[in-house]
């Protein structure tokens, strides 16, 4: 009976040193058998979660999700720890303006009118072409040649004004496929017929600008142009007014 007694204590101080050296939840559910007071073993089945949290999709999370902030930013954060797509209601639309391609090389023909202020008093009102082109060195500027030849009638002689000229050309790109320039030009200069005032050729200038309003095709523009031409014949100067209109192909 003594031996009986003395078995059962160790037996009853392994059974809490065991206890204490492990969790309680870990110890109930690796548990397979409990001991019983008359000293046998009883099985006991093995512990299981609940349905909804042995399903595949429960995820045990050991961090936490990371946050970041950008401005206007249109992904949210998923309770996965990605980035869910969506739009921010207080997001501001975003619009461009004045967006499309540019050329190097722009070609201009089309029709010009030229007054010309021979000497106070004497006017003579010409018309004839216009021929243009341009190379942009970059977006906003390129070098220019142009030539002008207009005809007109005094005094029952056909006259003529020629201008050939080069210079610089300034362009801005404006909203609706418009595009604003302003160009300087200095050459020379020819008129006819000749006076015994003085020789028919002489040194031009001409200042000005324009707008060209792009076409379906963005190769294709319709160009508008006031100028005012500076030239120096029989002995006084001239400045008269130019206006042309014509075609633009770029390339």
């Amino acid at each position: 009976m003594r031996h009986v007694f003395i078995l059962s204590c160790v037996f009853l101080l392994a059974t809490c040193a065991e206890a204490q050296s492990n969790s309680p939840n870990a110890s109930l559910l690796t548990m397979t058998s409990l001991p019983q007071l008359d000293g046998s073993i009883a099985p006991v089945a093995p512990a299981t979660l609940p349905p909804a949290l042995a399903s595949d999709d429960f995820v045990l999370m050991t961090t936490a999700p990371s946050f970041s902030y950008a401005k206007n930013a249109s992904a949210l954060p998923s309770f996965s720890g990605g980035l869910a797509s969506g739009s921010s209601s207080s997001a501001s639309p975003q619009f461009t303006q004045s967006v499309f391609q540019h050329f190097d090389w722009e070609v201009y023909a089309g029709y010009a009118f030229v007054r010309f202020y021979q000497v106070p008093g004497v006017e003579l009102n010409t018309n004839g072409l216009n021929f243009g082109v341009v190379y942009y060195i970059k977006d906003w500027v390129g070098a220019e040649g142009e030539f002008t030849g207009t005809f007109g009638s005094q005094y029952g002689d056909t006259s003529r004004f020629l201008l050939g000229l080069g210079g610089l050309r300034f362009r801005w790109s404006a909203p609706r496929g418009i595009e604003l320039w302003a160009h300087g030009l200095i050459g020379g200069s020819h008129y006819l017929p000749q006076t015994a005032n003085g020789s028919p050729s002489a040194l031009g200038y001409e200042l000005g600008g324009g707008v060209d309003v792009n076409a379906h095709h963005m190769r294709w523009a319709y160009r508008f142009a006031v100028d005012a031409v500076a030239t120096q014949y029989f002995n006084t100067y001239q400045f008269s007014p130019k206006a042309s209109a014509g075609i633009v192909f770029r390339f």
